[in-house]
């Protein structure tokens, strides 16, 4: 499985400091995960009651499986020492926002990295994106 980036976590947030975590499925969404059928576009990790969960992550459901048990945008647990689950909970004290910046496979387990950041502005994000542009055209002339 190649690694499924989020590319728009780099646009829109400052990432600051990166973590991995274990993420728990079911045997039909690891298939899938496998097979590419994860989008991470607007996914958010949200700490409550002392636990770490992955939400608005789509996993799209495995086509061999049974589709009664497969609930693409369910919340999904992810696995964290509790030193690192405290650490994330004092970080949303701070205003930072826990997004997963990639999914990959590690040997036969799926790992999610996390991506500790603060969200740019509008102003900053179009900044961005005009400077992005103009080296593109730099590269494209030379």
């Amino acid at each position: 499985m190649k690694r499924i980036v989020n590319k728009n976590a780099y646009r829109a947030y400052w990432i600051e400091k990166k973590l991995e975590a274990g993420i728990t499925l079911t045997g039909a969404e690891t298939k899938a995960v496998r097979t590419r059928g994860v989008e991470l576009r607007d996914a958010l990790v949200r700490v409550k009651e002392g636990e770490a969960y992955l939400v608005n992550a789509v996993i799209h459901p495995y086509p061999f499986a049974r589709l009664e048990d497969q609930a693409p945008s369910r919340e999904r647990k992810l696995l964290l020492n509790q030193g690192e689950i405290k650490k994330l909970m004092e970080l949303k004290k701070r205003k930072l926002t826990i997004v997963p910046l990639a999914c990959y496979t590690k040997g036969r387990w799926i790992k999610v990295q996390l991506g500790i950041g603060k969200r740019k502005s509008k102003r900053r994000r179009k900044q961005d994106l005009i400077a992005q542009q103009e080296k593109r055209k730099l590269k494209k002339f030379i």
